[in-house]
Formats: structure tokens, C-alpha cells, sequence
């Protein structure tokens, strides 16, 4: 994870929170998670505390993927999960039946991944281990720039070591960095910058020890495992290596900042004098191919049981109305025998054994393991009429007395159609995943890498596999070629479509110094881009990263049919049984008129056909599809348009949202503040005076100071490296503004609890200024110059184009709109009324605007917090749903549970629009499934019988099995083409216009 630091949230001296006027940093709000102990220095005591934590932290939890090849149903994936949790040392298993993949949660010193896969195995299917990461929460290395030399190494040592759970540090100042091992279970990443800051200077979030990236290289020619592995390991940044003699695979795990795949190949071509070949190991889409050989098992499976049912299916209900063939169908062989029973139990036999052993196999392996699946219901139900088929044909051949009535067209004919609803099940399933498979298409296969001299001019360029590119590698990128990494433009300038990541359907400008994402599509000019995010730290990995997990991660309303499928197959064969039972003895007591009985059958085969029809109508798989399918959808489409949903749960919650909490700077407002006017109150010249506010300004990273500092440059003659005269004696007020000697001169440039704090009077003309310019939705900042009140400044952070008009749909989707935000109540209120937003809370802490969705929550309300991310995390997380808005390439934000993006405001109503479509998607899937199932079971069981003669024919039941599940995965695929509320469009419409 990097962390990217956005609108000066992040800063140093000066402190900062969003709002504009407190220029304050809000005291860090109290995590329950997160215990707080007074700060000391560590002792030899201390020492050994750090050890006894260390060892706690090693106690760490892994996380596996494995994929699972032959899971059909819910019931499969309860099977495996079941298993896997009765192991010792596993802390969460979650099994994802539609990707075939199980992911494991668990403690390595109790249990290993080979354990694991040997277990998943044992129930039935074959498993592969696909990766091996350390679980988030486990211990990480962070490291931070340190801006200002404020403190000694030794003092930020301490504070950093003072947090809990931080057990080693290191602090270089020399080289501006400072490193912490941590467990952030017990201390969060701002946490750290925030102690930092606190000792006086800026931090900066750089790297964690999540940048790992991974690869796998194919070596061809004999080599030394020893000294591959010693050379390798010479290089800095590489973590780890793991050697397959017998495939000739080499897998490095390294930080891409440190090194990177081209520098691996050299290494061990070097080794070999020429003699050795490195190159990347051919990727094998597992997934893709299991999924076109199941698709293609099925379908041949398909095909060969129509070869032997519909000769079936023809002697038995069609050719017995042809004289001519019912004639030769009817002559008797041996007793009462005939040929047309005789070829039926042919023919159906490799339909029932060989064509049909995936449910002998599925449901044994399920047995096995005291559960019950779909296989278990569709091979005692073929079971039934074959055997009872067998029995009646062989007592025919031995009796010459007795007339044999055969169903063997019912379980050939269950078992194929059967066939075909998995067929097409499948199909429709692998459409559910061409979300993820069109983003990780989207990078190129090839790059153009550019080499420079010394005096930076190109002095070759070649091509190479866009896998080995390299952080800080440059790019040439051709007019309608893609960007093969994530970086910003060199040199040179173009439109750049970023639809397929952002959603954004204009192309945007870029010209040198502008960010590009890795995977989107140049439309004219050529670009050189320097490479910035490579491998799985690229937006695009990312991306991809997050839909995976959210698709694993099971929705609330998925325990209701998981809970219903634990008992679903053993009620279904109970209702079976006692069907057949209260038919057979209804028969045998003569409790129902002989008419009822078709002529081809006596009371017990009409009893066993109502107990088949049960048994093979009834479908678990439905209930278990009903809301991963929409899931999968819902979440591949929110990343098309650029909303990134982190699983079931939050779709679920943004459902129910009726209440929208905004934070004001960087959601409602631009995030950028500017100069907007400057009130001279002694006779003084405008740039001297900007020179002298200027001087203090420019030691801090407050957005207000930069803003300030940016427009201050207008007056100087060289407006890029402007010279200020020196500032001494520099001290920064959190929450209040600098304090600075410039040029013998006290200057105090800040907000009015600054001047009042420092004994400076303020006049009535400057009061009145302030107070105008907050009715103007403006932030005044006074500056002093040797006590006296010199001048105000009017900053202005605009708003986003569209705010009021989004405020007033979601009024109309009857969501309640909340402001909360840290500014002044004056600039506060009048934000507010230009957005149509009634209730506001201003001068909020963090913890302040926590409380606050807690409050509105004890009210009743489902809350969504709208936020940047970061300062807003407290309320981001206390929210039933956290929206981090306008992320960028910065997707990586832990605490939201919906990212958008784009900055845009409307992208908050897809998100909100979408997860109401997909969860009515999963509502009706419901209703169908269950209302098929209670619709279905009772007719099978021959409810209507007595009033109509009508009943079902277990093939009949059979098809309808298998509709089901292909109309809840087709319902869920109709998701794909959702289309935003058309609002919206003129929305974004009426916005080109005014641009």
C-alpha cells in the first residue's frame, strides 16, 4: 500500500485540518482499538517488553488463496469450509463457489497451507495453493519523510518507540527518512505521522512493508541453486526466493522501490557466461482455463447423454403411438420381456453410470463429510427410477406372467437435462467475470523503454516485456498506444482516455508534470512517462486486488440461504420419503378412486414418481447463486464507472442509506484554496507586504500557507524560483498559524484566536472584514507585522461544479443531506446554503464528526460518510457505509468501504443507485428461488393431483431444477446493463457546457 498524501492533509509545523479558518490539526481522536499509554523511554525493562511483543507479533496470522476445481453448489462450498475450520490454527475460512477459490485465514506454527490443501482435497476436490500473504493486521515496516529538522533523531526516536506496539525504529535525518516495525492492530499510519508532527516537524507517508512485489522468472540451462539463490540475494530489496529445480522457476519477492525484474535477469545471465536465458515465466490463467475445460466436460457430457436418451426418450413416448414401430418395440424376448425395455435399460445404463458419475462422485464425497449437496439429491432420485426400472424389467424377463412398466426415460432424461442447466449455468457464471478479466487486459503486453545519457538526452529505446518495467524506468508511449505503468509525463503532451479505470468518459489533457494510470489509452500526442507504480503497487493491480476481495466477502443476507442449505437437501429427502409413503399407502388402502392411476403404472410407481419429482425439483443451487451473482455483477460494474465496492456488506448497507453526512474541503469544495483578495489596513506596498507573509508562510505544508505562498509569487519577478527574504525564529501555533522574525520584523500570520493569544489588538474595521468575508463563504486569515494588524487575506476554496444540483437529487431519492466539517461556522453556514444543505455542524474535531454519524444513527438513520479519506477516517469507519471520494490512483484507503474514483459528487448517487439495483437483483433471486422451491415442491408432490390429474413427471422436474439456477444467474447478468439515474447525464451534460 502507498500511501499518497492529497490536499495537505498530511502537515507539518503548522498542523491542519480541513478547515480553512481553524488551520487546525484536531487532536487525534481516541480509537478503542488503538490504547493510548503515557509516552517513556525505553529501558532495559522497556527492552525486554519490546521482545516479549515481538515474539507476539511473530505469533502472526497468514493468509492463503487456494483455487478449488469442482464445486457445483452452496452445499460443495459448505463442505469445504467446514472441513477447513475443523483444522487447528484457522481463524476464518471464506469459500467463493463461483471463482472456484477458497481463501484461509490462519496461524502458521499450528497448521501449514500443505495441511490445508490436503484437507480441501480430502473432501472431494482437487486444490492448488495460488498465494501466500501476511495478514494486514500483521506487523509492518513503515517508512516516513521527515520534513524540518525541528528535533534530534533521538527525540523522534522516542516518540515513535513511545506508541504502542512499535518495537524498532530507526531515524536518519541526514537523509530526511525515519523507519518504524509496527503491528497496526495497535497504532495507525497517521498515528505515527501525527507523533511526528508533534515533536515539530512535517511527515510524510513514503512506503510501508506491504510494497512487496512478486514475480516469477523461467531459467533455461543448468544453474547452481546455491549460487542463483547467493547472487540474488546480494541484490538490495529482494525479500525472498523460492527455486523449482524441476520446473526451472525462480519466484522473487522484492521492493520495486529498491529493485525490480530487469536487474534479476542480469544476475543470473551473468552467472552463466552467456549460457543461461532468463525470462518471465508464462503466466497460466488457471482460473480461465478450469473454466473452459468444465464448460467443455459438460458439454460433452451433454452431447453423449442426448446420443443415448432421445433413442431412449423415442421408445418410450413416441414410438409406442406408431403402430409400425410400437409393433416391433413390443415383441417379447424372453418371458415378458420386450425389445423396447430391453434397449431403454441398454441405453440408459452409460447414460446413469458412466455419463452420470460426476453425481455419484460428488454426492459420496459430500457424504463423506456428514453433509449433503445437489448430487446427493440428483443421484438418489435417478437412482430410484433406474433401479426400480432394473428390478421391473428383470422380474418381467424371470415371470411370464408379469408386464414390466420401466422409467429408465426418467433418469436418462434427468440426468441430461440436468447436463444442460450446468452448461449453461457455467456459461452464464463466466459472464459475471468479465470485469476483472477486462481490466487485467488492459495492460499492454509490450513497452518502449527509453535510455538516456548524462546530459539527458534519448539515446536508444527498445522494447520489452511491459512485465519487467522498473520504478522510475521511462516510457515512450505512441498516440493510441496504452500506458504501460502508473507514473507522470516527462515530456511531450495528449489526451489520455481514462474511461476503462476512472469512469471518466472525457479524455483528459496531460502535459508534463500530469499523473497517468497504467492501462489507459493515449489518443494523440506522444508521451514519455516516468514509472512510478509497477506491478501490484499500479492502480490497475489494485483495482483488481479489491473487486477479488469483494467478491469474496459474503453479504449479510448470504447467512440466511447458507443457513437454509445446511438443512435444505436432508429436509428435501424427508419430504421425499414421506411423499412416496402417504401416495403408497393412500394406494394401497384404496383411499383414492383406481381412475387416478394412468394405465401404464400401478399405485406404487405412482408413488415413486411423486417422491422423484421432489428429489430432482428441488434446488439448493438456486438459493446459494442468488446473491454472489448479483455481487460479482454489482461490484464489476461499479468499477466501470469507477466506484469500487468492497464487498457484499457494503453494498448491503448503501442500500438502506438515508442519511448522506459530507465533509465540506476536497468533497463539497475543490480541495484547492485560493487567493481571492487582499485588505491593506496601513499604507503599505501590496508586495512588500506579500514578501514579508510570504517569508513565514513558506516554512509550513498547510494548504492555506501554500495557497498563500502560490499567489504571493505573482509579485516577484521570476515567479518559479522566487527568493523570500529569511524567516528566523520560525514557530508554528496548531490550530492558530506561524509566529516569524522577517528582517528584524515580528510577523504573526494566522486566525483571530492567534492574535488575541499573542495580545494583538484587533480593530473594528478588520472585524467587519472578517465577518464579510465568511458571509462570502471565504476564510480570512490576518497578518501582523510588529504587532499591528496589517492586512486580511480572503482565501476561497470553490466549490465542485454539480454540488447543489447532487444535494438535490439525493433530497429526491429522500436521502437526507449533513455537513459536517471543521471550519468556521460563518464559511460553514454559507457553503451550506449555496448547496441546499440545512443541517450543519462546523468546527468539528475528528472525533467530533464520529460522534456525530453516531448520533444520527441512535436516531434511526443509515449513514454514509462522504470524505477524502484521511482526516475523515474516525467518521469513515464509525458510517454504516464510508465513501472515500475522489481517490485517484490512491485506491488503498483501508477505512472506506466504497472508493469513488473520480472527484466527482454524482459518482456518490451511482454508488448509492447501483447498490439499490444490485440488491433488488438479490431480492428477487430470493423471492424466485424460494418461491420455486415452495411453489414447485408441492406440486411435484402431487397437491393438485386429486383436483386436476395433473402431476409432474420427474423429468419435467428435473428441467425445472435446472431453469432455476440459469434464471438466477441470467437476472443477475441483466445487472451489466445498468445505467445511472438519467438525472445524472444532464448533470454531467450541463457541466461540459460550462466548461
Amino acid at each position: 500500500m502507498r500511501m499518497v498524501v492529497r490536499k495537505g492533509v498530511l502537515m507539518s509545523c503548522l498542523g491542519g485540518g480541513e478547515g480553512l479558518a481553524s488551520r487546525s490539526l484536531s487532536p487525534r481522536p481516541h480509537y478503542p482499538s488503538m490504547p493510548r499509554y503515557p509516552k517513556r523511554k525505553p529501558t532495559a525493562a522497556g527492552e525486554e517488553d519490546l521482545e516479549a511483543t515481538s515474539k507476539s507479533v511473530a505469533e502472526e496470522k497468514r493468509v492463503a488463496l487456494f483455487s478449488v476445481v469442482g464445486m457445483t453448489c452452496a452445499a460443495c462450498a459448505g463442505s469445504v469450509e467446514k472441513a477447513i475450520k475443523r483444522l487447528p490454527g484457522i481463524h476464518d475460512a471464506a469459500v467463493d463457489v463461483l471463482n472456484d477459490r477458497a481463501q484461509v485465514i490462519f496461524y502458521p506454527t499450528f497448521v501449514s497451507e500443505y495441511t490445508i490443501r490436503e484437507t480441501i482435497e480430502d473432501v472431494g476436490f482437487e486444490a492448488a495453493l495460488i498465494k501466500v500473504e501476511m495478514k494486514e493486521n500483521s506487523a509492518l515496516t513503515r517508512r516516513l519523510h521527515i520534513k524540518g529538522t525541528a528535533s534530534s533523531s533521538s527525540n523522534i526516536d522516542y516518540v515513535l518507540q513511545a506508541i504502542p506496539s512499535v518495537q524498532k525504529t530507526s531515524v536518519i535525518l541526514a537523509t530526511e527518512e525515519a523507519e518504524a516495525f509496527h503491528d497496526p492492530r495497535f497504532a495507525s499510519a497517521n498515528q505515527l505521522n501525527e507523533e511526528v508532527e508533534d515533536t515539530g516537524c512535517g511527515s510524510i507517508f513514503v512506503t510501508t512493508g506491504e510494497d512487496m512485489n512478486r514475480i516469477e522468472l523461467k531459467v533455461d540451462g543448468t544453474f547452481s541453486t546455491s549460487l542463483v539463490r547467493s547472487s540474488l540475494r546480494s541484490l538490495p530489496g529482494v525479500d525472498a526466493i523460492d527455486i523449482d529445480p524441476a520446473l526451472h522457476k525462480i519466484t522473487i519477492s522484492y521492493k520495486p522501490d529498491q529493485t525490480g525484474p530487469r536487474n534479476f535477469i542480469e544476475i543470473i545471465e551473468s552467472i552463466g557466461s552467456g549460457h543461461l536465458k532468463a525470462s518471465i515465466y508464462p503466466q497460466v490463467r488457471r482460473k480461465e482455463l478450469h473454466r473452459h475445460d468444465e464448460i467443455n466436460q459438460y458439454y460433452q457430457s451433454f452431447l453423449w447423454s442426448l446420443v443415448f436418451t432421445i433413442p431412449v426418450f423415442l421408445t418410450s413416448m413416441v414410438f409406442t403411438y406408431i403402430p409400425v414401430f410400437k409393433q416391433v418395440l413390443d415383441e417379447r424376448l424372453v418371458n415378458k420381456l420386450s425389445i423396447g425395455e430391453l434397449l431403454r435399460w441398454i441405453l440408459s445404463t452409460p447414460v446413469q453410470f458412466i455419463i452420470g458419475r460426476r453425481f455419484y462422485v460428488g454426492s459420496y464425497k459430500a457424504l463423506r463429510h456428514g453433509s449433503a449437496n445437489m448430487d446427493v439429491l440428483i443421484a438418489l432420485g435417478t437412482n430410484a427410477a433406474y433401479f426400480y426400472s432394473l428390478y421391473s424389467v428383470l422380474r418381467a424377463a424371470t415371470s411370464a406372467t408379469i408386464m414390466a412398466t420401466d422409467f429408465f426415460e426418467t433418469s436418462s432424461m434427468l440426468i441430461s437435462f440436468i447436463l444442460l442447466g450446468k452448461y449453461l449455468e457455467i456459461l452464464a457464471k463466466g459472464k459475471t467475470l468479465m470485469a476483472i478479466a477486462k481490466l487485467m487486459d488492459l495492460t499492454p503486453e509490450n513497452a518502449i523503454l527509453l535510455s538516456y545519457d548524462n546530459e539527458g538526452n534519448v539515446v536508444n529505446e527498445r522494447e520489452i516485456d511491459s512485465r519487467l518495467i522498473q520504478k522510475d524506468d521511462v516510457i515512450k508511449v505512441m498516440p493510441g498506444g496504452k500506458v504501460a505503468s502508473d507514473g507522470f509525463v516527462l515530456w511531450g503532451q495528449s489526451h489520455v482516455n481514462e474511461s476503462m479505470i476512472t469512469g471518466e468518459s472525457k479524455p483528459v489533457a496531460k502535459r508534463k508534470g500530469d499523473t497517468v494510470i497504467g492501462g489507459t489509452v493515449n489518443e494523440n500526442g506522444a508521451l514519455h512517462v516516468r514509472a512510478t507504480h509497477v506491478g501490484s503497487e499500479s492502480a490497475l493491480s489494485q483495482i483488481v486486488r479489491l473487486i477479488e476481495s469483494a467478491q469474496m466477502a459474503k453479504a449479510p443476507v448470504q447467512k440466511f440461504a447458507d443457513r437454509i442449505s445446511n438443512y435444505f437437501v436432508p429436509l428435501v429427502i424427508v419430504l421425499a420419503t414421506f411423499t412416496w409413503l402417504v401416495w403408497f399407502l393412500a394406494g394401497k388402502f384404496n383411499s383414492y378412486p383406481k381412475s387416478w392411476i394412468p394405465a401404464s403404472m400401478d399405485s406404487f410407481q405412482l408413488a415413486l414418481q411423486f417422491g422423484i419429482s421432489i428429489m430432482v425439483i428441488a434446488c439448493p443451487c438456486a438459493l446459494g447463486l442468488a446473491t454472489p451473482t448479483a455481487v460479482m455483477v454489482g461490484t464489476g460494474v461499479g468499477a466501470s464507472q469507477g466506484v469500487l465496492i468492497k464487498g457484499g456488506q457494503a453494498l448491503e448497507s448503501a442500500h438502506k442509506v438515508n442519511c448522506v453526512v459530507f465533509d465540506k474541503t476536497g468533497t463539497l469544495t475543490a480541495g484547492k484554496p485560493v487567493v481571492v483578495s487582499t485588505r491593506l489596513l496601513k499604507n503599505m506596498v501590496l508586495r512588500d507586504f506579500y514578501d514579508y507573509v510570504a517569508a513565514a508562510e513558506v516554512n509550513s505544508e498547510h494548504p492555506l500557507a501554500k495557497a498563500i505562498v502560490q499567489y504571493a509569487k505573482k509579485f516577484g519577478r521570476d515567479e518559479e524560483n522566487h527568493v523570500w527574504p529569511e524567516a528566523q525564529d520560525f514557530t508554528a501555533i496548531t490550530g492558530h498559524g506561524v509566529k516569524a522574525l522577517v528582517g528584524n520584523k515580528e510577523v504573526s500570520v494566522g486566525n483571530k484566536s492567534l492574535m488575541v493569544e499573542s495580545g494583538i489588538d484587533i480593530p473594528t474595521e478588520a472585524s467587519e472584514i472578517l465577518a464579510e468575508t465568511e458571509r462570502m463563504a471565504q476564510t480570512g486569515i490576518i497578518a501582523s507585522i510588529d504587532r499591528e494588524i496589517t492586512g486580511i487575506i480572503a482565501v476561497s476554496d470553490p466549490l465542485k461544479p454539480g454540488a447543489r444540483e447532487v444535494v438535490s437529487l439525493l433530497s429526491s431519492m429522500k436521502v437526507k443531506s449533513i455537513m459536517v466539517t471543521g471550519d468556521n461556522w460563518g464559511t460553514a453556514n454559507a457553503i451550506a446554503k449555496e448547496v441546499g444543505i440545512d443541517t450543519v455542524m462546523a468546527e468539528a474535531k475528528p472525533d467530533q464528526k464520529a460522534e456525530k454519524v453516531k448520533e444520527l444513527q441512535m436516531s434511526g438513520f443509515t449513514v454514509a460518510m462522504i470524505g477524502d479519506g484521511i482526516n475523515d477516517s474516525p467518521a469513515l469507519v464509525s458510517a454504516d457505509v464510508g465513501m472515500a471520494i475522489g481517490a485517484g490512483t490512491d485506491i488503498a484507503i483501508e477505512a472506506a468501504d466504497i472508493v469513488l474514483m473520480r472527484s466527482n459528487l454524482e459518482d456518490v448517487i451511482t454508488a448509492i443507485d447501483l447498490s439499490r439495483k444490485t440488491f433488488f437483483r438479490i431480492s428477487t433471486n430470493y423471492v424466485w428461488a424460494l418461491g420455486y422451491n415452495i411453489v414447485g415442491i408441492p406440486i411435484a408432490a402431487g397437491v393438485l393431483f386429486p383436483f386436476t390429474r395433473f402431476r409432474l413427471p420427474p423429468w419435467v422436474a428435473g428441467a425445472a431444477m435446472a431453469a432455476s439456477s440459469v434464471s438466477v444467474v441470467c437476472w443477475s447478468l441483466l445487472l451489466r446493463n445498468y445505467r445511472r439515474p438519467t438525472k445524472l447525464d444532464t448533470l454531467v451534460m450541463s457541466k461540459v457546457v460550462v466548461d
